[in-house]
């Protein structure tokens, strides 16, 4: 499935989004894609912070009412009205509307628009998602029915999944079922043979300290252990419960493409520490690819025009490999 499209929402018009994002479209690489590139968003907003920024767009920008009107090697935009006379401003829900009809709208074009891919904007789960949802994957997953979502966080080298995500520790061991650990195993093995194309090489790690508990109940025992033989079973290449304190040595990850923890920070912590901002995060089970660069609003940040764009790089060229 070559990609032709990608819809790109702003997200919280308080973030670095838009410096990352412009960063990329100055570069060379934007030029040598092919891809209609549509954002969904505030014209008047991105002008303004561009301004700030003092990023000059050549007249490249191409305003749309349309899908069908965009161009390649141009910035189409469609408009999304929000009323803020400052550039950047403390994040409160008072963007929230604006963000809601950025989604809204993307997800109803990309319904009718096959070979297109979904990069949304960081958003504050704070003040956009109001305790309603754990985070953005799971907003996007209710809002188009989807119950097989899955969190990826992809790099070139070695990607991590999450079991729970976003989830208080005190509710992960109530949340890890044999049943979650096969479908999201199942989702992954399809990610990576229609997409990657190839069969990947999958680590589970334990929940306890060293694969170990001093309850009578293991979670290691009774759910992680049954499942892994279940999926050795059907011929899934899977190895594991490894003890997650020393499984990210490099001579233990580079025996797999995908390592799959119990919660978010077991897997993400030392991805993010091998790795910086070079990866996405991906939402695997939904009917198109989504995409989020993995940072968040990064308020500190704003304006200063000092934020890395690895990740915005990364979303880009994973897009331009699929075939």
């Amino acid at each position: 499935m070559k990609i032709n499209k990608v819809l790109i929402i702003l997200g919280e018009p308080n973030s670095i989004f838009s410096e990352i994002l412009f960063k990329y479209f100055k570069s060379k690489e934007f030029f040598k894609s092919r891809k209609k590139i549509i954002l969904i968003g505030s014209i008047l907003l991105l002008q303004k912070q561009l301004k700030l920024l003092k990023i000059k767009l050549n007249n490249n920008l191409n305003k749309i009412k349309n899908i069908e009107e965009a161009k390649a090697s141009k910035l189409n935009i469609i408009n999304i009205n929000y009323n803020n006379k400052k550039k950047f401003t403390k994040i409160s829900s008072i963007s929230s509307k604006y963000i809601t009809n950025c989604f809204e709208l993307a997800l109803d074009l990309i319904k009718n628009n096959k070979r297109t891919v979904l990069i949304n904007g960081p958003i504050s789960k704070k003040h956009f998602l109001k305790k309603k949802y754990l985070g953005i994957t799971e907003y996007i997953s209710k809002k188009v029915k989807s119950k097989k979502q899955v969190m990826l966080i992809y790099n070139d080298k070695l990607a991590v999944s999450p079991l729970t995500t976003h989830l208080p520790l005190k509710y992960v061991s109530k949340n890890i079922t044999k049943k979650k650990i096969i479908n999201n195993v199942m989702e992954i093995k399809k990610f990576y043979e229609n997409i990657i194309k190839t069969k990947p090489k999958i680590a589970i790690l334990g929940l306890n300290p060293h694969c170990e508990t001093i309850d009578k109940f293991s979670e290691e025992k009774k759910i992680i252990i049954p499942a892994i033989n279940y999926l050795k079973k059907i011929n899934i290449k899977i190895e594991g419960p490894f003890s997650a304190d020393t499984f990210f040595l490099e001579k233990n990850i580079n025996k797999f493409d995908v390592v799959v923890g119990m919660y978010h920070d077991q897997v993400l912590t030392p991805l993010k520490t091998l790795y910086h901002f070079n990866a996405i995060n991906l939402t695997l089970g939904l009917p198109f690819i989504r995409i989020s660069p993995d940072h968040g609003p990064n308020e500190k940040m704003l304006g200063k025009n000092l934020s890395d764009p690895s990740s915005i790089f990364c979303a880009m060229r994973f897009i331009n490999k699929i075939k």
